[in-house]
């Protein structure tokens, strides 16, 4: 299989790739919007020209497709004709022809995995990809996933399982010290359990057919000092199970995160409440059969079924307040998962989001992010920069550090917004500094009013010089960004013109 080689792409945690938020958009020329795509996808037009017929692709054949106008991409095994897609696609011509025929599955998963590939490009779908047969013998012997790992990976996990007259355990040894409930994600309905545990960068799945049926509710418990999780289920029916289940698709896998596909389940709508003019604070209701608590700074992805396309967006899940005073009707965060998103008038995915009625469901992913909690430890300054619902990751930090890091003698948040009716939770926010004097909130707007007596502009040196200071000379010292493209890239850059390191800054991607 032919692969762009991974240098000629930002790395992971490259300064490039902080810099840029891991994606770029172009302007796109009238009617090439995403539903202008989705109209072509439905007109009937034959995109592959392969006039409706399927074929095996070989290396060979690949690499002859590789200009604007016969380009064909391979993502996963499948190899799509992009040329059609070409003006459709908002990072660019550039970005595709990065690929052209090749293997775009690393770049591909290092800009935007959460697209929806399958479903955007399925009338440019070619074939598959041929299987060289001295690539099938190196396939033919089973292997554990773990023997073969480029990169250095965790122990690998084992499970046993237990059971009393009305329960059955199922305990996962994950070798590893820093786990906790966020590092268990837990589905199961219909008779499937799926329980996926995160370790670092790698992903361990337990997939079973139950082979009796349980209650809906169950618990879990984390022995973090050990790496131990138990999973109790009740039993329907107080009998002797003699065996937990049979094995279903990828049971017992332990791979990289990245090579995991992602996995949904449908959550239901359970509120609904206006934060600013064009921001929403959604409330949605896990399914019972599930446990999935989001860390701070990670990220789901949401999916919703708009023209027949299923249309995916990433957001990061936030508190449902800053202070307890707001906190009605108080819901257990177990159980409940809330997002502030913006909503745009012209966009496609937000206004039918927007539609969503109390009790309509949406589809919601388990977490992604590369945000590590424990770069909050022991940390004495955090400097926290947002534009708009760049925000929203900055709210569970913010919370995570007043609560957990003792250590911390200051925590500051510049808050970027073009009027002060934009500005997401305000009275919040100058609450939480007046009762917690180690928290301080800037505002700056863009476009205020006359009266606004606050600081005025965009991103800067000037504003950014006086904003960082530590609170000791030498101390240790954390910086978050996040917002939209422009804002991070360029406000990335003036960090690391001002001498702080990669190490103390962290870029999202809003």
């Amino acid at each position: 299989m032919l692969n762009v080689p991974s240098q000629s792409f930002p790395g992971p945690s490259s300064q490039q790739r902080a810099a840029s938020g891991g994606r770029s958009k172009v302007p796109l020329k009238q009617g090439r919007s995403l539903m202008d795509w989705i109209r072509l996808t439905k007109s009937g037009k034959d995109l592959t020209g392969m006039q409706g017929r399927l074929i095996e692709v070989t290396e060979e054949e690949l690499k002859k497709h590789n200009k604007k106008d016969d380009c064909w991409i391979c993502i996963r095994g499948y190899v799509y004709n992009v040329s059609p897609y070409m003006e459709y696609h908002p990072g660019g011509e550039e970005e595709l022809m990065r690929a052209a025929g090749a293997d775009g599955t690393d770049l591909f998963d290092q800009v935007h995995r959460w697209v929806n590939y399958e479903s955007m490009l399925k009338e440019c779908l070619v074939g598959r990809m041929a299987v060289k047969l001295t690539a099938l013998k190196g396939l033919l012997p089973k292997r554990p996933a773990t023997d073969a790992p480029a990169m250095e990976s965790p122990s690998s996990p084992s499970y046993d399982w237990f059971q009393t007259d009305s329960s059955v355990t199922i305990v996962i040894y994950t070798k590893q010290k820093d786990i906790s409930l966020e590092s268990i994600i837990i589905d199961h309905q219909d008779g499937s359990f799926r329980a996926e545990t995160i370790m670092k960068d790698y992903s361990y799945l337990i997939h079973i057919g139950l082979s009796h049926e349980v209650q809906e509710d169950f618990s879990v418990r984390v022995v973090e000092n050990v790496g131990k999780i138990e999973i109790i289920l009740k039993k329907r029916e107080n009998t002797s199970w003699k065996s937990l289940g049979h094995p279903l698709e990828m049971h017992l896998s332990f791979i990289p995160r990245k090579d995991r596909g992602l996995y949904y389940r449908k959550c239901q709508l359970v509120s609904k409440a206006v934060v600013t003019p064009d921001t929403r604070l959604f409330c949605v209701a896990l399914p019972p059969c599930t446990h999935l608590q989001v860390q701070a700074g990670h990220h789901v992805y949401l999916k919703l079924t708009i023209a027949g396309t299923e249309i995916v967006k990433p957001y990061t899940p936030v508190s449902d307040s800053l202070v307890s005073e707001f906190k009605e009707p108080v819901l257990p965060n177990n159980k409940y998962i809330y997002f502030l998103i913006k909503i745009y008038p012209s966009g496609l995915f937000t206004p039918e989001l927007d539609r969503l009625e109390i009790g309509d469901f949406v589809s919601v992913s388990s977490p992604e992010g590369s945000f590590k909690i424990s770069k909050l430890q022991e940390l004495e300054d955090l400097f926290l920069l947002a534009a708009g619902t760049g925000f929203t990751p900055m709210v569970k930090i913010l919370n995570y550090a007043l609560t957990n890091v003792p250590s911390l003698r200051k925590i500051k948040l510049m808050f970027f917004n073009k009027t002060e009716d934009d500005i997401i939770w305000r009275r919040q926010l100058e609450k939480l500094a007046f009762d917690n004097e180690r928290f301080d909130v800037e505002f700056v707007l863009s476009a205020p009013a006359l009266e606004w007596n606050g600081k005025r502009g965009h991103i800067s040196p000037a504003l950014l010089s006086e904003f960082l200071k530590r609170s000791l000379e030498n101390s240790k010292v954390l910086l978050c960004i996040c917002g939209p493209v422009p804002f991070t890239e360029l406000g990335t850059g003036l960090l690391y013109d001002l001498n702080f390191s990669t190490d103390e800054i962290h870029s999202f991607t809003a």
